[in-house]
């Protein structure tokens, strides 16, 4: 997304994200933001969802509804098999429909909300970049997902 850098501050966006046609049984319909992303290294940080997880009746992928990664250092796996729990969560989310994303940024915090909660449903204490990071913002899905985005709004600190 052409912008100035980000460091501190907060994103707010729409995002909808579903099974593509032919998406593999891994698919979930991954979709989200990253943000402080270093376009000359690759690396980034990101918050996404997978909406099929949200109404699950397997309790284990509904608790991964909501996922925090830094890449590429800290893939989803590395995190889950390192640190499992801390940085995945759950949250009410319907394939293809319409859900609200707001992530505060400070230092090496990083809380996300999900349509208009006032308690964060993932936080992240330890942002894997460090708290000096800076970068761009970028949309984000994963394979096997047909996304849109809208509204998007940043507010930096």
């Amino acid at each position: 997304v052409a912008g100035p850098q980000f460091r501190d501050g907060t994103i707010e966006i729409e995002v909808a994200g579903d099974l593509a046609p032919g998406a593999g049984e891994a698919a979930r319909g991954f979709v989200g933001l990253a943000f402080r992303v270093l376009s000359d290294s690759g690396r980034y940080e990101c918050f996404y969802l997978r909406p099929t997880n949200g109404r699950a009746n397997d309790q284990v992928r509904r608790n991964h509804s909501l996922q925090y990664v830094s890449e590429p250092e800290f893939p989803w796996h590395r995190l889950r098999k390192e640190s499992p729990e801390k940085y995945e969560s759950y949250a009410d989310l319907v394939p293809g429909e319409w859900t609200r994303m707001r992530i505060e940024v400070r230092g090496s915090q990083a809380r996300l909300y999900v349509n208009g909660a006032e308690q964060p449903s993932l936080i992240v204490n330890d942002l894997k970049l460090g708290a000096g990071a800076q970068g761009g913002i970028a949309l984000w899905i994963g394979p096997g997902t047909l996304a849109h985005f809208a509204n998007l709004k940043v507010t930096a600190e």
